[in-house]
């Protein structure tokens, strides 16, 4: 782009500010201003040099030599200066018809002075007006910002970018190996539309990138820029409105305009949702500006020829919200999904961010990979950088595991909070909590393994955590794996009410997670034989009808059945609890163990874990006392057993 200057009005302040500095003090000497009474009793007493009399000022010299006796010796003092050598003086003229005999008699040079009122008036009236139209230009270019000023608002704001200034390639795109082939096509067409075309093929107008937050849509967009070599228009679509009236659909056409200057190429709009929302949410006192630059993009995309080398492409995580006719054939027609990554996915993403790294030889970005289930590519990415920036902290040579599993935790569960003070009792619930999660996990087959326990605070909230890995990506869960799931969630509670006889608000969280997933076993799976093989509630989020508008959320059974529905909801929490209180009973000594190890490490890995549920930790801590069944009531404890290791 080229490169602008930027203009302040300080810039123009200060060069006032130094050009009447040289006027007042290197082109104008030292006046005396004087009393015209003054100038006469010098004349007289022949003190005048020369004098140049004009219209309405006399201006002159006068020698300072002896002028106590004339002015009186306070005035002549001031009038003197510095100095006894002549100085200039200026006084305004008085009607004096003898003014020149005077001037003839004391033998006074004397010259006549013509003012020049055309100067006059330039100085008064046209500079003042010249400076204040100075300020008013640049005031309008600063209102009209990056694009040019006032008359240029219509102008569109997309960056271009050539193939040398993109720097991405396929190569740098991992993960969605699906979406690379489709975009494939893309690059084939700008490289070589004749093969196309020599068909009768078209290729498709508008290419619609569909994914959560951070899936790598932008990415994937400028590696097409950068396969194709072609010049690649980058805009949000939020660039377009502004809070004039037509401007948005004024950038619409630009946009086009430019486009087809430089076919082929590419227009990539980002966040088209805040574009592209559709008309039918606004149906009273919608955003006129919007809806203006929505339909100009509708018309643009009906009146460009694609075998001109003009490739649309956008990207949304909310297309649930966009206008029906920007996603009908022949606008956006072709619809690219990009998921999560899986297992493999997120190793090969890994790679790709792990070769500006320095890795140390224990580093397994596949056994990291299999712990970071659910992440985006920006996740992992942001991960490799955290691992990295937590290296160059300590000073190390190479990134190590240590320093990728304290990424990972810093990401999950938030930064480490080691100086919350806690007192013993609460320590200790702590340690149980956690404890009956990973002891409830260890024993359930369908349950993910347990990679780490801690009871270090972290974030705001989370006051420790057990950290599990899955061993593989799961996209169908049974009935069975659902229930170990929930007997995990509800192994924390448990625990704190069989040692201690008492519950805690720790497990608030547990339990939300826990409601949620048994009603959603029976209301949405149909895993109740209560209930039937039927669904009685829609997906939490529901995506939006052709029409555009939201589905209303809407009870679609009887009051009967809703009361059904949280009968059971009680009954498979409730049975869940009886299964998880059996399972801790019976490994009571496990449970105490790994509580105590817990407060004494804070942090329990997997090495540890496996060591102490084979038996290997001998002796054993001794078994805390069973507690009174009955809520409030606690079984009373040793103080040695309150104390923290």
């Amino acid at each position: 782009m080229e490169s602008r200057r930027q203009f302040s009005l300080w810039y123009l302040a200060a060069a006032m500010l130094a050009m009447f500095a040289l006027q007042a003090y290197l082109f104008s000497g030292e006046v005396e201003t004087l009393p015209y009474s003054d100038f006469k009793a010098l004349l007289h007493a022949g003190k005048i040099e020369e004098v140049s009399v004009g219209e309405q000022v006399i201006s002159g010299t006068f020698s300072t030599a002896g002028i106590d006796d004339v002015l009186g010796k306070a005035r002549a003092e001031a009038a003197r200066g510095h100095g006894d050598s002549p100085r200039a003086f200026s006084s305004v003229r008085v009607a004096d018809p003898s003014l020149v005999q005077e001037l003839e008699a004391a033998h006074v040079r004397f010259t006549g002075q013509m003012d020049n009122k055309v100067l006059g008036t330039v100085l008064s009236w046209v500079l003042p007006a010249l400076i204040f139209f100075a300020i008013w230009s640049l005031l309008i270019r600063r209102i009209g910002g990056a694009a040019g000023g006032l008359m240029e608002i219509g102008k569109s704001k997309a960056k271009v970018y050539m193939q040398t200034e993109t720097g991405v390639t396929f190569a740098d795109v991992a993960g969605i190996d699906e979406a690379k082939q489709e975009l494939a096509e893309i690059v084939d067409f700008l490289k070589e539309p004749g093969r196309y075309q020599r068909l009768g093929g078209k290729i498709p107008k508008g290419v619609l990138l569909l994914g959560a937050p951070g899936t790598g849509k932008t990415l994937l967009a400028r590696a097409v820029a950068g396969e194709a070599g072609v010049p690649f228009f980058s805009l949000s679509g939020a660039d377009f409105v502004e809070m004039f009236v037509g401007v948005g659909a004024a950038r619409v056409r630009d946009l086009f305009q430019q486009a087809e200057t430089r076919a082929p190429c590419i227009i990539f709009i980002d966040e088209l949702d805040a574009l592209g929302k559709t008309r039918a949410l606004n149906a009273v006192g919608g955003n006129e500006e919007r809806e203006q630059t929505l339909n100009q993009l509708l018309v643009e995309m009906d009146g460009f020829d694609t075998n001109k080398g003009v490739i649309l492409m956008a990207a949304t995580n909310r297309p649930e919200i966009l206008d029906p006719a920007l996603l009908r054939p022949g606008r956006f027609d072709r619809h690219i999904a990009l998921d999560r990554p899986d297992l493999r996915g997120r190793e090969q993403i890994l790679k790709v961010h792990a070769r500006r790294v320095t890795l140390g030889p224990d580093v397994e970005l596949a056994a990291l990979a299999a712990r970071t289930p659910g992440f985006a590519g920006a996740d992992l990415a942001n991960l490799v950088n955290e691992a990295a920036l937590l290296a160059a902290r300590e000073g190390k040579a190479a990134v190590s595991m240590s320093d990728f599993d304290a990424a990972l935790d810093r990401i999950v569960g938030g930064l480490e909070r080691k100086n919350r003070v806690m007192n013993t009792l609460e320590k200790e619930t702590i340690a149980y909590h956690e404890a009956g999660h990973a002891i409830v996990a260890e024993l359930r087959p369908h349950a993910d393994r347990v990679t780490k326990i801690s009871i270090i605070p972290r974030g705001i909230a989370a006051l420790g955590y057990t950290q599990q890995t899955p061993a593989e990506d799961r996209y169908l869960l049974k009935r069975s794996e659902l229930l170990d799931r929930l007997d995990v969630l509800l192994g924390g509670r448990i625990a704190e009410e069989l040692v201690f006889g008492d519950v805690s608000t720790g497990a608030q969280d547990d339990l939300q997670r826990a409601s949620d997933m048994a009603r959603r076993m029976i209301t949405q799976f149909g895993m109740d034989e209560a209930l039937g093989l039927a669904t009685y509630e829609s997906p939490p989020n529901p995506l939006f009808s052709s029409s555009g508008l939201p589905q209303r959320e809407r009870k679609e059974y009887s009051e009967r059945t809703a009361q059904m529905i949280d009968a059971q909801v009680r009954k498979t929490l409730a049975e869940a609890g009886l299964r998880v209180r059996a399972t801790l009973a019976g490994q009571r000594a496990r449970l105490d163990a790994l509580a105590r190890l817990l407060l004494e490490r804070e942090v329990v890995d997997r090495n540890d874990l496996d060591r102490l549920l084979s038996g290997k930790v001998l002796p054993l801590p001794p078994a805390r006392p069973q507690a009174d069944s009955t809520p409030g009531r606690a079984a009373p404890r040793p103080d040695q057993d309150l104390q923290q290791p």
